[in-house]
């Protein structure tokens, strides 16, 4: 997904729920990050969840979500999800990431995206662990867009059943990193 398409769709989501978005999944690095490499930003998918109800991302499912006309038109789609779905750092939703999307049609309103943080959103990339997930942080990591010692200082703020094994993957990824050069 790239910028302009990332501004679309959040167009569209906010469109269809009428409120402002908390964007959780991994193309919340498009606010943080100009030209992101572009392994960081394949997804077809925008994982998103309405401010004021999260209760309402089935509708976004619904209508702009995967396999919708918006979708087979496009490309590319929102995902309509839920804060549970994240687990990241203590805190992180007062570290989000105020993203105004322009409006793309005349008399539209300017969508407003709360992005997770580049850090948090490593974390919470670590802590789901899926190898998607890991290659992530790795190639966020490569090119220098977050260091391994920003991430240890958040290990501590993530939920206690999920340290352990979030530092242990942080671990692998930068010896990985040495190994490889």
């Amino acid at each position: 997904m790239n910028g302009e398409q990332f501004i679309h769709v959040l167009q569209a989501a906010a469109g269809v729920v009428d409120d402002e978005l908390v964007v959780v999944g991994s193309q919340a690095i498009l606010a943080s990050v100009d030209d992101p490499p572009n392994e960081l930003v394949r997804s077809t998918e925008l994982d998103v969840y309405p401010l004021r109800d999260p209760r309402r991302a089935i509708e976004i499912d619904r209508n702009i979500g995967e396999g919708s006309r918006f979708h087979q038109t496009f490309g590319y789609y929102a995902h309509g999800v839920g804060p549970e779905t994240i687990v990241a750092p203590a805190g992180w939703q007062a570290r989000l990431i105020r993203f105004e999307a322009a409006p793309i049609r005349r008399k539209a309103a300017v969508a407003v995206g709360w992005c997770l943080s580049l850090e948090d959103l490593m974390l919470a990339k670590l802590a789901a662990g899926r190898p998607h997930d890991l290659d992530f942080v790795e190639e966020s990591l490569r090119a220098d867009l977050v260091s391994v010692e920003e991430l240890e200082r958040g290990v501590d703020l993530m939920p206690r059943a999920y340290r352990e094994r979030t530092h242990e993957r942080l671990d692998g990824l930068a010896a990985k990193i040495r190994r490889r050069g």
